[in-house]
């Protein structure tokens, strides 16, 4: 199919997100896994922690440079906030035209980054070798509120409950399943790095009062719009199948989609489409696997523009 093979490494592939992109990236025709990085694993086989991996590669503990000195083609990095910029700098000296993907909140509000969400974002793609990519939620946010954008009359106002693998690795209250079980956890109820990344893309206000809750995997938001102007039910629907009806990871459902049908899915749903009596509010159901469209692949439709192939390449649809 591709006779030039590009190498990628991943910083941070502990985490449930470096698990899904590695799978991902064994079932690539053109990318080649080059590098794992993680602290906790260095030296175990990755084919131990990640089921159908077959290959002999090692998880390996790399500090920047030593990343920088891989020269890899593409780096994904998988790294809580705060941690890339050592990792971006190092490159940045060693081989600048490497193709970094950020999946933190790092470069997300950084201008000369790529921001790619590509149902709302492909357009604006210049070629930057820099990409950040959006958070889970303020992916779900952005593709539930972007075909009312012109009509609304207040802030959108989204409730989110997300599965607890959102919450990380590392242990806390927020991913502690006996801590979870019959329970919804607050948290971040005002300013949420999400709620302020939805509001920079959008260029309105957004409100957002994450919750998790004891399932694993997979995030639902549902989002109260009040509009300028009434529209019945079929114009609400009609400026969302104009919006998505080409895209093959945003699927618009009439009825409101259920989170348990979205685990180990690689695209988002939007439906629901409940108006009020008097046409000026609406309330939009989103959900998606916070690890999948959330971050690994639409890390990969990123990696697979910036690389040139199709963008769907390796996501099983």
């Amino acid at each position: 199919m591709h006779t030039n093979r590009k190498t990628v490494g991943i910083v941070g592939a502990r985490g449930h997100t470096g698990m899904e992109l590695i799978r991902l990236i064994a079932a690539h025709p053109v990318l080649q896994l080059a590098f794992v990085s993680s602290r906790e694993l260095d030296g175990q086989r990755v084919a131990d922690h990640v089921d159908g991996f077959a290959d002999e590669l090692r998880y390996a503990s790399l500090d920047p440079a030593a990343v920088a000195a891989q020269g890899a083609d593409v780096v994904i990095l998988a790294l809580p906030n705060g941690k890339a910029a050592p990792f971006v700098e190092a490159i940045d000296a060693a081989k600048p035209d490497t193709l970094i993907l950020d999946l933190s909140a790092d470069y997300r509000f950084d201008p000369s980054w790529y921001y790619g969400l590509p149902e709302l974002t492909r357009g604006q793609w210049r070629g930057e070798k820099r990409i950040s990519n959006p958070g889970c939620y303020a992916t779900a946010m952005q593709l539930s509120i972007a075909p009312l954008r012109d009509l609304l009359a207040a802030p959108p106002v989204c409730f989110g409950v997300s599965g607890y693998s959102g919450a990380g690795t590392t242990p806390s209250d927020k991913n502690d399943p006996e801590k979870l079980r019959d329970n919804l956890m607050p948290y971040a109820l005002t300013g949420h790095m999400h709620e302020k990344e939805a509001s920079f893309r959008l260029g309105v206000p957004v409100e957002f009062m994450p919750h998790v809750a004891p399932h694993f995997r997979g995030l639902t938001v549902t989002t109260n719009l009040y509009l300028t102007r009434p529209l019945k039910r079929e114009d609400v629907l009609q400026r969302f199948h104009a919006a998505y009806d080409g895209e093959k990871l945003a699927i618009v459902t009439d009825e409101a989609p259920w989170v348990s049908r979205i685990a180990h899915r690689h695209h988002a749903e939007v439906g629901g489409f409940a108006v009020s009596a008097d046409g000026k509010r609406v309330v939009i159901v989103a959900t998606l696997d916070n690890l999948l469209k959330g971050a690994a692949t639409q890390a990969m439709q990123n990696i697979n523009r910036a690389i040139g192939v199709d963008e769907y390449t390796a996501i099983p649809l």
